[in-house]
């Protein structure tokens, strides 16, 4: 199926906010890489074998039971805006968008699980939830991995665990991150301290859209920094004991920004709650700044006539692509600043 419509007509799952921490932890994301045993990696694979490859791929994954229903998108047979759309949701990588050729992606209806095709590795299997829900994640894609895993014979060594086309994954192929919203860290200037506290014990802080991203809106992605010597568990067990300690400094850090400055908090909450509610032009930057300081104001109890899934939601519908897609046309940068700008109007005065 190319077809990518009805996939877009329903937000993401992830997005409902109904997970553990929500306030501050967007989701939770785990992702394992595998590749095919006896077989070159996608980057140097021909053509013919890559599309062998793929097709081998698809169809051990339209027998397992959790993703037997799944949405198969070649991206050879969509365009490249709609891959980027399909980037701007989460489900494939900006590498995918330039290098498709022969990739095609899995994706279960409500966008939790799914499986890029022949990216860097042959298999690179995505499971997300909402808020801080790691373990639950992993129990999902654990169970879809058991059952690929009895179709296809991955890449795997004895002494070195699952082999991948790049050595920072060997050993687990495990990934596990966390998009989390820091604004009391940043605004008290603890940020630095604690990204520094997060490196020391081998995790990774980026931008929310992974590597190489700029941090935008006080959103940061915290994953795991090495595959190999850690059992998965253990994997699950650590970033989830250490993400649930920078949630608690992020909450002392909101309550000291409460004692101290109250009203200057406030302010900034509902002027840019305003802002929002009546800019005619707006930018996707200064948008995650305002959303920012709004999801504080929820946080904080401040502000409660939006809902934390309609935010989450706007953040992934004013990107770019997804405008130009509800909107049927190829927009400017002002145009698209416009259309923004209306878009978030409408969907807060529908709260």
């Amino acid at each position: 199926m190319a077809d990518i419509s009805e996939l877009l007509k329903k937000p993401a799952e992830w997005l409902s906010s109904d997970g553990d921490e929500s306030e501050i932890v967007l989701s939770s994301r785990v992702r394992l890489a595998r590749n095919l045993e006896n077989r070159p990696f996608s980057h140097v694979a021909e053509p013919e074998l890559l599309a062998e490859m793929s097709r081998e791929v698809k169809e051990a994954v339209l027998r397992t039971d959790m993703l037997g229903k799944a949405t198969i998108v070649d991206m050879d047979d969509i365009s490249e805006g709609e891959r980027m759309i399909l980037a701007e949701r989460r489900l494939i990588s900006e590498e995918m968008v330039r290098n498709y050729s022969n990739r095609s992606l899995a994706v279960k209806e409500g966008e939790k699980l799914s499986i890029m095709i022949n990216e860097e590795d042959h298999l690179r299997i995505q499971s997300f939830e909402s808020g801080l829900s790691v373990r639950k994640a992993f129990k999902r894609i654990g169970d879809l991995d058991d059952e690929l895993d009895e179709r296809l014979d991955f890449a795997f060594s004895k002494r070195l665990g699952y082999l991948t086309a790049c050595t920072t994954n060997v050993g687990t192929g495990l990934r596990v991150s966390a998009m989390v919203h820091l604004p009391g860290l940043v605004h008290n200037n603890d940020i630095r301290g604690v990204i520094d506290g997060l490196r020391h014990v081998r995790l990774t802080v980026r931008g929310s859209y992974g590597e190489g991203s700029e941090v935008v809106g006080n959103f940061f992605q915290i994953s795991n920094s090495i595959t190999l010597g850690l059992s998965e568990a253990d994997t699950v067990t650590n970033i989830d004991s250490h993400i649930r300690k920078v949630i608690e400094f992020e909450k002392k850090a909101r309550t000291s920004l409460l004692r101290e400055a109250r009203t200057l908090l406030e302010d900034k909450i509902w002027r840019s709650y305003g802002i929002l509610k009546s800019a005619r032009l707006v930018t996707s930057k200064e948008t995650m700044s305002l959303i920012s300081a709004i999801r504080l104001g929820i946080g904080l109890g401040i502000i409660t006539d939006i809902k934390l899934a309609d935010l989450n939601e706007i953040l992934i519908i004013i990107q770019p692509m997804h405008l130009q897609r509800l909107y049927g046309k190829a927009l400017g940068p002002e145009e698209r600043d416009r259309i923004r700008a209306d878009h978030i109007r409408s969907r807060l005065k529908k709260d």
